[in-house]
């Protein structure tokens, strides 16, 4: 037993005696006499029982084992939007350019294929992730084949073409419906000049004023041509 545990105990055989003598004393003198010792052991006994509490979770506090320190992780992830690529006759290049990506661990840069898409995604670079998706590629590529490379400040993505030899004109089928839906509409079973005076007409509106006049005479020589059936233009 230790000692603050000893001293509760004394006190706590002194209260029961004196609630015995209190039980049994009938002079009023007498009687607030052992009261008042009654509220002193009580009180003592309690703060005795608070400090008794207090160092015990003191050392419940002192037996727990050091906070683990969360290791740093990047602050956010940055998306890559610019890239350039070229093409050989086995391989579709993608070039990335991230200044000190080359002094990061090798495990750090970790580059996913499948038959057509890749992804990107570098860790920890100066407090920060980035990654890059490319879905849809214009054309299957082989994923044993495929492979990156880390240059200074650059991360090269290797391509294998599944068919050799065959010239992509784009690097996502996406890219190349963009591209074609920029160009103008020709409609093969409507009128054949109908496709040639719309870039005209947008000429026309975009262009400067010797633009126009220059249009607009064409235009008027056209259909004197056409009156006196001279379709050429």
């Amino acid at each position: 037993m230790d000692s603050s545990a000893l001293v509760i105990f004394k006190l706590q055989k002194d209260l029961e005696e004196v609630k015995v003598l209190l039980e049994k004393a009938t002079r009023k003198r007498v009687r607030d006499a052992l009261t008042a010792e009654k509220s002193k052991i009580e009180t003592e006994m309690k703060n005795k029982m608070q400090q008794k509490s207090q160092r015990k979770a003191e050392l419940t506090e002192n037996e727990k084992p050091a906070a683990v320190v969360a290791p740093i992780t990047t602050g956010y992830t940055v998306k890559i939007s610019n890239y350039g690529w070229d093409q050989s006759d086995k391989f579709v290049k993608i070039y990335i350019t991230l200044p000190g990506v080359h002094q990061v661990p090798a495990e750090s840069v970790q580059v996913n294929f499948t038959e057509r898409s890749f992804d990107l995604l570098v860790k920890n670079l100066n407090g920060k992730s980035y990654s890059m998706i490319v879905n849809n590629l214009l054309k299957p590529i082989s994923v044993e084949g495929s492979s990156k490379k880390v240059k200074t400040d650059t991360v090269l993505i290797l391509c294998r073409k599944k068919a050799e030899n065959t010239r992509w004109d784009y690097l996502t089928q996406v890219e190349k419906e963009c591209k074609e839906k920029e160009k103008p509409s020709y409609d093969t079973e409507t009128d054949p000049s109908e496709g040639l005076m719309n870039v005209l007409k947008k000429i026309y509106e975009d262009g400067d004023d010797d633009m126009k006049r220059t249009i607009n005479k064409a235009w008027v020589e056209s259909r004197e041509k056409q009156a006196k059936g001279d379709t050429d233009f």
